[in-house]
C-alpha cells in the first residue's frame, strides 16, 4: 500500500530503489507518526471534519497501534511503502472508511516532517541526560583524583604537570559545550511542521496552533513552504551538535587507548573490559574505546552528508530528502549507545601512581622552577635563561614543590563551579 497509489502499477526496480530501507527505518519514528496523528484527528473533530463519535474510533485504534509499538509486535511488511501507509492501512482495516478519514488535510511529505521532528527533539534530550550522566560520573573521578599527578604533553613531548583530576574534569567541562549546541539544535528541531502538507499549506480550515500544542511543541514553524525546507536544516543542526560531542568523546577515547598503552602506563582496565589476540596471548587491547573513536569519527562526517545532499535543492520538497532519514537517525541511536557504554567503562578505570621523578618527566618542573625565580626577584626572561642553561648543560635539578593556585588548575580544580554550569535539561 502506498498514501499516493492510485490504482497504478509501478515497475517493481522503480518500487525498490525509491522505498530503500523505510520499513526498517521507520520503526524508530513509528510512535511519533501515532502521536501526530492522533493531534492531526482531534483537530479534524474541533474544525467539523470528522463528528465526535469518529475521532473516539481513530483515537482508539491509534491507542492500539501505540500499544503494538510499545511492546514491539508492531511490523511494517513488505506490502507497505512505509509506516506512514501502515498506519493508515491498519486504520482503515479496523474501522473502515472511517480510518480513510485520517489522511484529510494532510500529506505524506508533513506526515514524516512532523514525525522525524518529534523524533528529533525527543531523542536529543536522551542524548542530553546521558551526556549529564557521563559529565557527573568524569567530575566524581576528578575528584577521586584529584590528588594524583600526571604529566601533561605538548606536541606529545613532556610538558608540564597535571593531574588526573584536571584530565577527567577537562573532559567534563567539554561537554558542557556540547549541550549548549545539543539544546540549540531541540530548539530548532522543536517547531511544529504540521499542516505544510505538500509543503503549500491546504484549503481546509485546520488550525494548527491547536496541533502544536496538543504534540507538546514550544512553537509552530508558521510559514509553510519554510516548514517543508526545515526538512534537511533540521537534520544539518542536529548533525553538527551530535558531531561537537561525537569529537569530544572521540579525542577521550584517544587519551585513553595512549594512557593505557605499556609505553605511558597512566591508566589500566579490568581484565573484563579489554579483549585479546588470537595469537599474542599477552594483548589486553581497549577494543571499546577504538570503537567509541571510531564510531565518533563517523558521526562527525555525518554533517558533511547532511550538506551536500541538500545544499543545492530550490525551495519545495525533494525525494533527496530521503536519503537523510536512515544515517541521521542511526547517528542518534549509536551516540545513546556509545554515551551507555563509555560511561560503564570509564567509572571502572584504574588510575596508576605515576613516578614523576622518574629521568624521563625530569623537565616536567622547569615552568614552575622559572616562575620560581621571577616569585624571588629575577626577570623572566633572565630565569628562562637560566633554567634553559641547566637543561642544556645537564645540571638541571627539578624542583616539585609548587603549587598552582589560579582557578581552573591542578591545585584548585574548581569543580563545584563546573558543576554549577551544567545547563538546566
Amino acid at each position: 500500500m502506498k498514501l499516493w497509489d492510485k490504482g497504478l502499477t509501478i515497475d517493481k526496480k522503480i518500487e525498490q530503489f525509491t522505498v530503500g530501507n523505510d520499513r526498517e527505518i521507520d520503526i524508530h519514528i513509528a510512535k511519533y507518526d501515532v502521536i501526530a496523528s492522533k493531534a492531526h484527528a482531534i483537530m479534524l473533530e474541533r474544525i467539523n471534519i470528522i463528528t465526535e463519535e469518529e475521532l473516539k474510533q481513530l483515537l482508539g485504534g491509534l491507542n492500539v497501534l501505540e500499544a503494538q509499538i510499545e511492546d514491539g509486535t508492531f511490523v511494517i511488511e513488505e506490502d507497505f511503502e512505509d509506516v506512514h501507509s501502515k498506519i493508515e492501512f491498519e486504520l482503515t482495516k479496523t474501522l473502515g472508511d472511517v480510518g480513510k478519514k485520517i489522511h484529510t488535510a494532510r500529506s505524506r511529505n508533513d506526515q514524516v516532517l512532523v514525525a522525524l521532528q518529534l523524533y528529533f527533539k525527543e531523542e536529543l534530550k536522551v542524548i542530553q541526560t546521558k551526556t549529564k550522566t557521563f559529565f557527573d560520573t568524569l567530575i566524581g573521578l576528578a575528584e577521586t583524583h584529584k590528588g594524583a599527578l600526571l604529566p601533561g604533553y605538548t606536541h606529545l613531548q613532556v610538558a608540564m604537570p597535571s593531574s588526573f583530576g584536571l584530565w577527567f574534569s577537562a573532559y567534563a567541562e567539554l561537554l558542557i559545550d556540547d549541550v549548549y549546541m545539543l539544546q540549540a539544535a531541540q530548539k530548532v528541531a522543536d517547531q511544529n511542521p504540521l499542516g505544510s502538507a505538500a509543503g503549500y499549506g491546504s484549503s481546509f480550515p485546520i488550525d494548527r496552533e491547536l496541533t502544536t500544542k496538543e504534540m507538546g511543541f514550544s512553537t509552530l514553524k508558521y510559514n509553510v513552504v519554510a516548514a517543508q525546507m526545515s526538512r534537511g536544516k533540521s537534520e544539518r543542526t542536529i548533525a553538527a551538535s551530535l558531531g561537537s560531542l561525537a569529537n569530544t568523546l572521540s579525542r577521550f577515547a584517544m587519551d585513553i587507548c595512549l594512557y593505557n598503552s605499556q609505553n605511558f602506563g597512566f591508566i589500566a582496565f579490568p581484565d573484563e573490559l579489554t579483549t585479546g589476540s588470537s595469537i599474542m596471548p599477552h594483548k589486553k587491547n581497549p577494543d571499546v574505546f577504538e570503537l567509541i573513536r571510531g564510531k565518533c569519527n563517523k558521526i562527525q562526517a555525518l554533517q558533511t552528508e547532511m550538506v551536500l545532499i541538500t545544499n543545492n535543492l530550490p525551495s519545495g520538497y525533494h525525494r533527496d530528502y530521503q536519503l537523510l532519514k536512515e544515517n541521521m537517525i542511526q547517528a542518534l541511536e549509536d551516540m545513546k549507545d556509545i554515551l551507555d557504554i563509555f560511561n560503564f567503562s570509564i567509572a571502572q578505570v584504574k588510575v596508576k601512581d605515576i613516578d614523576l621523578h622518574d629521568e624521563k618527566y625530569k623537565f616536567l618542573f622547569t615552568v614552575d622552577n622559572i616562575n620560581t625565580l621571577v616569585v624571588d626577584g629575577m626577570s623572566f626572561r633572565d630565569a628562562y635563561k637560566k633554567i634553559g642553561g641547566e637543561v642544556e648543560a645537564g645540571t638541571y635539578v627539578p624542583d616539585d614543590s609548587k603549587k598552582h593556585t589560579h582557578l581552573g588548575s591542578i591545585h584548585n580544580l574548581g569543580l563545584d563551579k563546573i558543576s554549577l554550569k551544567f545547563p538546566k535539561l
